[in-house]
């Protein structure tokens, strides 16, 4: 039947119910898993309205072309690919806002989550008790010893208590990754949300007015049945960084954050490697802080390549040009540093406001230019 006519001259087609709820799973590697997921979740939901979007970050076991054959024989899942940018938060802010429906929860594809506890969720945000629905495992009926190695559950614990402290954030499970709210609230909220890291929530939570209602579904958290999880304990420390970027009212982000931590390790290395060299006898000063120098760019290399850049981690052949640009920048940061510092000292004389004005340009040099030349998205 062809569609009539509009004014506009744009076409009418006939009604087409959208769904009431998105069910956002965010993948990397998890082609054995997804089909799962994404088979609970359409059983869960039974009876209702429903899509399904999953993010893929462009995995390279084949994901998304799973999920794209599932969507050719049910039209209400759907594939974002992601090429050339990664990362849980940013994949599950770009797939809420890609939500045809006017709720939408983010839950993993791992299978670790509960998804017969969607209804609940769905119950609680739609009849307006809640502005967000929370799967958590630190209420009376949650669990969470299944799923998470003891180093995991005490950074877990660390990480939500100094989130309630510091942040009045009223939740017992802030860094859950199970979770349901309005679209209307991702919308209103996205350019304060980061899009590095694991923890969207917190993020959401922290970014939101105080006067929003949270209501928390306990539920047990499962053991992972196929694949690796992507979540190790650097989470944890990201975490720290995003509840320090909260407090600074996000005037830096989440990965100038670790940056400068690392740089701050990296100075710790350099003291210590330039005290060992001057004991050794006929070492001269010059020798040793340049001896000093390379040990400490290369510590802050392959530290941020491990912490800061693990969405752009480099390999192999990579991560060889990839240090020797960081050599580059670093160093065009030290002329940076001692120009600028030089040129303060110069009109005002006071030694530490030269010091830190040159450590300051130094350091934004080297985050920016290192982000664009030597972890630069491909």
């Amino acid at each position: 039947m062809s569609p009539a006519s509009e004014p506009t001259g744009l076409p009418v087609y006939g009604p087409h119910p959208a769904p009431e709820i998105t069910v956002v799973l965010p993948t990397y590697n998890e082609r054995d898993n997804v089909p799962i997921a994404i088979e609970r979740v359409a059983r869960a939901l039974d009876g209702r309205l429903w899509e399904i979007i999953v993010v893929d970050d462009d995995s390279p076991d084949g994901t998304s072309d799973v999920v794209n054959a599932i969507s050719e024989r049910d039209g209400r899942v759907r594939c974002i690919r992601r090429v050339g940018r990664r990362g849980l938060s940013g994949a599950c802010v770009e797939g809420m806002i890609a939500a045809a429906s006017p709720i939408v929860a983010v839950m993993d594809s791992d299978l670790q989550h509960d998804e017969t506890i969607l209804p609940r969720m769905l119950e609680a945000v739609k009849s307006g008790s809640a502005d967000i629905a929370v799967g958590s495992r630190y209420v009376d009926g949650g669990a969470s010893n299944e799923g998470l190695s003891a180093v995991r559950q005490a950074g877990s614990k660390l990480a939500n208590g100094l989130a309630k402290v510091l942040l009045g954030v009223r939740l017992n499970d802030p860094m859950s990754g199970f979770f349901m709210l309005r679209r209307e609230m991702v919308e209103r909220l996205e350019p304060k949300l980061s899009r590095q890291g694991f923890k969207i929530l917190l993020d959401i939570v922290a970014s939101a007015p105080r006067s929003i209602r949270v209501v928390e579904v306990p539920f047990s958290f499962r053991e992972r049945v196929a694949g690796e999880s992507k979540l190790d304990e650097l989470v944890t420390i990201e975490f720290l960084a995003l509840i320090l970027s909260k407090l600074l009212f996000n005037a830096v982000s989440v990965r100038f954050i670790l940056f400068m931590g690392v740089g701050a390790t990296g100075v710790v290395v350099h003291l210590a490697v330039l005290r060992a060299g001057l004991v050794v006898p006929g070492i001269a000063f010059e020798v040793a802080q340049t001896v000093a120098t390379v040990v400490a760019m290369t510590w802050n290399f392959f530290l941020n390549n491990w912490l800061t850049y693990r969405d752009r981690r480099l390999h192999g052949l990579a991560m060889v040009r990839g240090l020797l640009s960081f050599y580059l920048v670093c160093s065009l940061g030290v002329v940076a540093n001692v120009g600028v510092a030089g040129m303060v000292h110069e009109a005002d004389q006071v030694w530490w406001v030269a010091g830190i004005a040159g450590a300051v340009i130094g350091a934004v040099w080297n985050y920016a230019a290192s982000a664009a030349l030597t972890w630069r998205v491909r």
